[in-house]
């Protein structure tokens, strides 16, 4: 292995150079070597520190190679994003204590000049590094906004017509898990009734890929099917679909994270969880929810109206029947169970709208002409 090789190699380096700056001291404090002999002390004490740590090696170099690797393989998974500013953040905090400790060094105390200085470099590198690295979101919308600002200002000095379109630029929809699983959204893109770009949180992923790694059937298929939803989008439909790699590890609940997130970059969350649209508008969070849609688009259906269906089966109460819509609409027939099975025309004599959605209740046509 090529790695284990050069840390062997640094490995004798480093002992090579440790046997020539301090063997020779060792050989002449123990022995009765001449002073003399002192550039032989030094090549001898160079080529036992050689061999020494060489020895060595072959006890914790494995150690030391595992240790790069782990390093390695971390670092490789670390988003960019997470690295470059926490990389940023390091920099920053090691500046600070450089200049922190240069009036340091010329106090005459030793634990103020020596000691003092490690500590303050090693604790305003660390603080460096976490600030850079738990607020990279922040730092990522305040770039986003300053180059959304200096394209306002591009836009302006252009024509009237380009500011007025800037004004009314598309927020980004965001995507919640239980809107991909349902699918329908796919359905709404493709309709262009959807503007701006459709992001995906990360972190939306990694619960939709626990979902389809279910051992429950019914919950496998569900994240498969949600998994499905969004190739086709992102390979088939004519808008533009991107991922958010960024995370909030502060907050554990997946619908917690994307209120946050879309306070952040002033977006818009796209869902049909019930309890998720509530909490978006407490928390005064623009919110589409597509159940809200799919009512809002049913046919209007008024007493009086003639309506052609099949019922299929019992009522809850005595008599009944009961008859859907091609939307899922439920009809109560009254006096529809002889007719279970066959398809006949209703007259509608009244509409209930409730929580669940709304229930249209009717009785035969047939009835009525006998009357």
């Amino acid at each position: 292995m090529v790695l284990k090789k050069v840390v062997q190699l640094f490995i004798v380096i480093a002992g090579g150079t440790i046997g020539f700056l301090f063997i020779p001291d060792l050989i002449v404090g123990l022995s009765d070597v001449p002073q003399e002999s002192w550039m032989a002390n030094e090549y001898i004490g160079m080529v036992l520190g050689a061999i020494i740590l060489y020895l060595l090696t072959f006890w914790f170099v494995d150690y030391i190679v595992n240790f790069f690797m782990w390093v390695e393989e971390t670092l490789v998974k670390v988003p960019v994003a997470d690295l470059l500013f926490g990389s940023l953040g390091l920099i920053v905090g090691l500046i600070v204590a450089f200049l922190v400790n240069i009036p340091l060094q010329d106090n005459p105390i030793l634990v103020v000049s020596q000691v003092l200085p490690i500590f303050l470099t090693v604790i305003l590198g660390y603080l460096g590094f976490q600030v850079g690295f738990k607020r990279r979101d922040e730092f990522i919308n305040l770039l986003s906004l300053a180059n959304k600002k200096e394209k306002e200002k591009d836009r302006k000095k252009s024509t009237d017509q380009d500011e007025d379109e800037s004004d009314f630029a598309p927020k980004a929809k965001i995507l919640d898990t239980s809107v991909i699983i349902d699918g329908r959204i796919a359905d709404i893109c493709q309709t262009h009734f959807l503007e701006g770009t459709i992001l995906i949180p990360q972190f939306v992923l990694e619960e939709l890929q626990h979902i389809a790694d279910s051992s429950d059937v019914l919950k496998r298929n569900r994240g498969r099917r949600g998994l499905d939803v969004l190739n086709r989008m992102q390979k088939e439909l004519p808008v533009n679909v991107e991922i958010y790699e960024g995370d909030f590890e502060d907050v554990q609940e997946v619908d917690s994270k994307l209120v946050k997130l879309a306070k952040l970059i002033n977006g818009i969350v796209v869902t049909n969880d019930f309890n998720l649209n509530k909490v978006c508008e407490f928390q005064n969070v623009q919110v589409l929810n597509i159940n809200d849609l799919a009512n809002a688009v049913k046919p209007v259906v008024l007493p009086g109206e003639e309506l052609t269906v099949q019922v299929i089966k019992d009522g809850k109460e005595q008599n009944q029947g009961v008859a859907y819509l091609d939307d899922g609409t439920m009809i109560v027939v009254e006096e529809g169970k002889d007719y279970i099975g066959r398809t006949i025309e209703v007259l509608v004599t009244s509409v209930l709208q409730t929580s669940a959605g709304r229930m249209i209740f009717a009785k035969p046509k047939l009835l009525e002409k006998a009357l």
